[in-house]
Formats: structure tokens, sequence, C-alpha cells
């Protein structure tokens, strides 16, 4: 298998590292063709990659883009970042060929997540290696070639994304682009000890993808890290009034676990017989246990039962459906494997679809009944990693195999992230996923950011990176902080206006120095402070940052007595965040505690007396 060259400056980059070094002066230009360069058309990740004069087209609208926003990068979240989409993604300009040459076609327009990330600056590098029109979980149905593991080239990479969990795992893009049908978006991710978010069915746009299973494909990504993986997708997601099957966020929709959340673990394990994988699950198990997690055993016989319908099913109709004029016009040109699964859909009738439909709802009700109990169910991604050999003597029932803990999910309409768990004791990877229901992909991504930090074995193939960014602390994309300054800190008798809210701790700060006075309102009960914008005729007052959704800082806003009220806060660093503002008649009766510098100084020297 062709490697990136380890001289090239940018590998294993993450989003943070891209965003520094253009910050520090760094042309888009000058990184972004070195890039292209060491791409080699030889790698089997790679279907097609953009070349000169398609860089250079990107480029100049890269160019357009920056100018539009005054020179502001900041305005820009992806300027100049190089990503990659698998090839089943329509990008203008491009070959989509869903890896059959036999039904390739340029692309007249970016499908709409594609369109998306070039207005937000990213720069598509190439198309990646796919099971052909996404049938597989294994990385090998291709006549690009098999992807290899990039942990080993005896093994599978897992697919049916596999050329784009390749090509991050080995530091060639910080993020790319895949497909989730049955697993498509975790097993290779699992398998090259990368990040793999499967988002909520509708959430990120089908339009401009050649189907699989239309009711239930997603476009997943992959990144090193799970900040990456959520911020792209934060990015790309949203509604299109063009897809049938594109849904709108809800308001309300959670955004993060509680710090010791409690995970269902299936009671039945199936590893089919490999001992390393279930001895690496059964530690990954202890390590949530340490991190703060309360497992409890659940019944896993409706999400087996659920997961045997996609493959042994009439939802093999719909992959028929996906390519029928090239199945009725060229079968030879399809690859033999996924002939065999297409053909099968001339086995069921109208009648079967229904029953299979009245079976999914039953048993996805059950498995939703289930995890309204918990945060979050957690599975080993898969049950096994297989060699090439192994899957060339079984090609499917090896397939079959891996979907065992994936195959459900967008039957059930869940969310699922795939996280990095360390290496088997053979020095292979071997991921977990994180699955909960639909709308919790940001709760997912919370858990899976501290799950990360608290790993201490970098991402993606050997030698790409040797340390995980520092983690940040920060707010959701849609999220909004609001600045605390007495009675909702932590500790004191209305903090639980906020938790009950499940609004999320950030950090302790400051007001901008020398600019604000607090104020002990006469009567509040509890006791509250009042906080005075005064510049530079004030000090430095103490406060809490909390994140919260925007429908809960709605409620939360509802509660808050006169003569408070809500307002802009300037903290220490520059930032402008809401916060409690007081309204000046009140402050005239206040009593001046600006002095201590703090609501909790001012409770302290009040227990002092």
């Amino acid at each position: 298998m062709a490697q990136a060259t380890p001289s090239l400056s940018t590998l294993g980059w993450t989003l943070q590292d891209w965003q520094s070094a253009y910050r520090e002066g760094a042309s888009p230009s000058a990184l972004l063709q070195a890039l292209q360069a060491a791409l080699q058309g030889d790698d089997p990740a790679w279907i097609s990659i953009a070349s000169a004069e398609q860089l250079a087209e990107q480029l100049l609208h890269l160019q357009t883009l920056l100018e539009s926003v005054a020179g502001d990068t900041s305005k820009l979240p992806l300027y100049g970042v190089p990503f990659a989409a698998k090839d089943n993604i329509d990008a203008a300009g491009w070959r989509t060929t869903a890896a059959c040459p036999e039904f390739a076609y340029v692309a007249s327009s970016d499908a709409f997540v594609v369109a998306k990330l070039r207005a937000a600056g990213a720069i598509l590098m190439g198309k990646t290696n796919l099971d052909q029109f996404a049938t597989g979980l294994v990385g090998t149905r291709s006549p690009y070639g098999a992807v290899p593991n990039t942990f080993d080239p005896a093994y599978v990479s897992g697919g049916s994304s596999s050329g784009s969990a390749s090509v991050v795992a080995r530091g060639l893009v910080p993020f790319a682009l895949g497909t989730d049908t049955a697993g498509s978006g975790r097993v290779p991710a699992a398998f090259n000890n990368i990040v793999g978010l499967k988002p909520t069915k509708g959430w990120a746009s089908n339009s401009g993808l050649v189907p699989a299973c239309r009711t239930l494909d997603c476009i997943s990504v992959f990144a090193l890290t799970v900040a990456d993986a959520q911020r792209a997708i934060g990015l790309y997601a949203g509604y299109d009034a063009a897809d049938g099957y594109s849904r709108q966020r809800p308001a309300g929709a959670p955004t993060h676990f509680p710090v010791k959340p409690t995970l269902a673990v299936p009671k039945q394990l199936e590893f089919f017989g490999d001992a390393l994988a279930q001895q690496h699950f059964h530690a990954t198990m202890g390590d949530l246990k340490a991190q703060g997690a309360t497992l409890v055993e659940i019944d896993f016989a409706p999400f087996a039962q659920l997961a045997e319908l996609l493959y042994y099913g009439p939802w093999v109709a719909e992959r028929y459906v996906a390519i029928e004029s090239m199945f009725d016009r060229n079968p030879d040109g399809i690859d033999p494997t996924v002939r065999k699964v297409v053909e099968q859909a001339l086995n069921y009738s109208a009648r079967d679809a229904f029953e299979a439909e009245y079976r999914r709802a039953v048993l996805a009700r059950q498995i939703n009944d289930v995890l309204a109990q918990v945060d979050a169910l957690v599975v080993p991604s898969t049950p096994s990693i297989f060699t090439m050999e192994q899957l060339r003597q079984e090609p499917v029932k090896r397939n079959s195999e891996l979907g065992t803990y994936t195959n459900f999910t967008n039957l059930a309409d869940l969310s699922a992230l795939a996280l990095p768990a360390g290496l088997r004791s053979d020095g292979l990877p071997a991921g977990v996923t994180l699955i909960a229901p639909a709308w919790h992909d940001m709760a997912l991504a919370d858990f899976g950011r501290r799950w990360q930090a608290a790993q201490s074995l970098p991402p993606g193939a050997p030698g790409v990176v040797d340390r995980l960014p520092a983690p940040i602390q920060e707010k959701a994309s849609d999220e909004i902080v609001v600045a605390v300054v007495g009675a909702h800190l932590r500790g004191m008798p209305l903090n639980h206006q906020l938790t009950s809210r499940h609004a999320r701790f950030l950090e302790e700060t400051a007001t901008a120095a020398g600019d604000y006075r607090l104020y002990a309102l006469p009567g509040t009960v509890p006791p509250k402070p009042g906080l005075k914008y005064a510049p530079s005729a004030g000090e430095t007052i103490v406060l809490e940052l909390w994140a919260m959704t925007p429908h809960a800082f709605g409620e939360f806003t509802a509660e808050v007595p006169a003569p408070l009220g809500i307002g802009n806060v300037v903290l220490a660093d520059g930032r402008t965040v809401k916060g409690f503002i007081c309204e000046p008649a009140a402050l005239e009766t206040a009593t001046d505690i600006s002095h201590l510098g703090g609501w909790r100084a001012y409770i302290a020297s009040l227990k002092a007396q």
C-alpha cells in the first residue's frame, strides 16, 4: 500500500493545527499544493485525487470567499482545511463512481453536504474508495482494489467507507465524509483507530448521494478527534427541502451526558470465538467504570433481531432500486459478491416488505424503551477483525458478523459514535461504540471528547499522531453561554435552575478588568447580587460560565425576577457572553461589594462576622 511521505509537514494535523497555521500566516496554496503533490495515485484508498486545475479552482474560490468576509478568516470556520469525500457523494466537476467504473458519471453540482463544507472554506482533496455501491462492511469489494488496514495490511480496513477511514487514519486530511447504512461509518473507524460519528437519520441531507438504502442512509464523518468530527458535522448538517428524508434538528436536543453516565451493556455478547476481542472489550468496560460510568446489563435480543432484518429482510430491495438500471443493463459490471447480495431483492414481495416493517416498528419501540432508561448503549464496534484471507474464504458470513453491533442502528432511528479504545494485546485496534436515541448526537460527542481526553493512545495509524490536542472546554455550536455571578454559582441555592435544565459548567473566569461593580441587593430571597457595567471605574468580578441549549436558555430567563435581567457581559479575555445585569434603580439602595471581587467572597465575609 502506498503511504504518505513522512516529510509531509501537515501529516496528522487536526482542525486546530490547520487553523493555527493559517493564523500564523501560512499560505493555503503552499500547504495544499504540497499535500496534493504528496498524494499518490496508486494508493488504493483514493479513487480520484484533485488535479492541479481542480485545486487551483478551489483556491480561487477560497480567495473569493475571503474577500466576501473582508478578510476575516474567523467567518470561514474551515478556511483552507482539506477534506475527502467517499466516492458515492457528488462534487461538481468530479466523477462519481460508487466504486463501479461502468456506473460513473460527472456530477453537475455539489452534494448538499459538500456545498456546505466548501462554503465554510474547506478544500476537497479527493474522492475515496468504498465497497461497491456501499454494499459491505469489509473494504475489499471494489475494482479499484482492496483498502488495507492501516495497522497491518494483512487485515481488512472495514467498509464500506474504507478509503475515507484510511486517509484520515494516515493523517492525510483531518476529516473525511463517509456513509453509514448498516455500520459503514463505524466499522472502518474501529479498524483504523479513529472516530466515526454517525448522525441521526435526516440531520445531514442526502441530496447528491448515490443511495444504498434511501430510507436508512446517513452521511457520516471520520476524524482523528471527536472535537473535529463534531465540528465538521455541525457545519455540513442541516435541513434541506430538496431531500424528502431531511429533518429539522429539535431545538431542545440534548447536548451532553452526565459526568457519571449510566450505560447499558448487552448481557449476551458475541465475539465469534475471538478471545482477544472479548478481553479487550471487558478491559474497556473497566476503563468506562474508572471514568465514572455505571454499567447495567440489558437483554440484547431485540437489537440482534432487528439487525438480522437489514441483510436478511426486504430492505435489500432498496439496494436493487438504487442500481436497477445498472443491474439490468450490465450485471457483469457489478462486483460478484455485491451482485449476489442485491439479487436477493428479487425474492421479496410487497407483502414481505410490509410484514418486515411491522416487525421493525415493534423492535424499534422495544429498543427505544430500553434506551430511555439509560444515557446510552455501549457495545464493541465489531465482534472481531478478519484477515484478507479469512474474508476470501467466507465473504458473506464474515461481512454479516461484522454488523452484529451496527446493523440495527438506523432501523431503530438511533445516533451513534465509534471511538478509539486502544489496542488489543496483538497490537490491532479495537473500537467501542456508544449508541443513543435520535438527536443525541451532540451528547454522544460530549461524552466522546471526555473519553478521548482520558485515553493515552494517540488516534490514527502508528506514528501519525504523537499527541492529542489539548482539550478545549467550549460550548457546542448550538449552545448559549451564560455568565452567572451570584445565587446560580455552583453550590449556591439557585444552581439547580441550571443543572435541572442540563446546563453544562464550562469554567470559572472573571469580568473585564476594572469594568464592573457588584452589589448585594436588599430584600432578595435567596440573597442575590446585581452586576453593573462601569467602564474603567470598577473591579474584576469572579463569575462562572455555563452552556445550555436555546430551549433551556428560554426557560431559564423566564424565571429571572426583577430587578435582574439578561444582557451582555464582557469577560477578562475580551469575549462577550450573555449574563446577569441589574436595573439601575435597584442599585441605589444596594451595598457595593465590588472590593471583595465576587459573590462567594461576600457570602464568606458574612459567615465570618
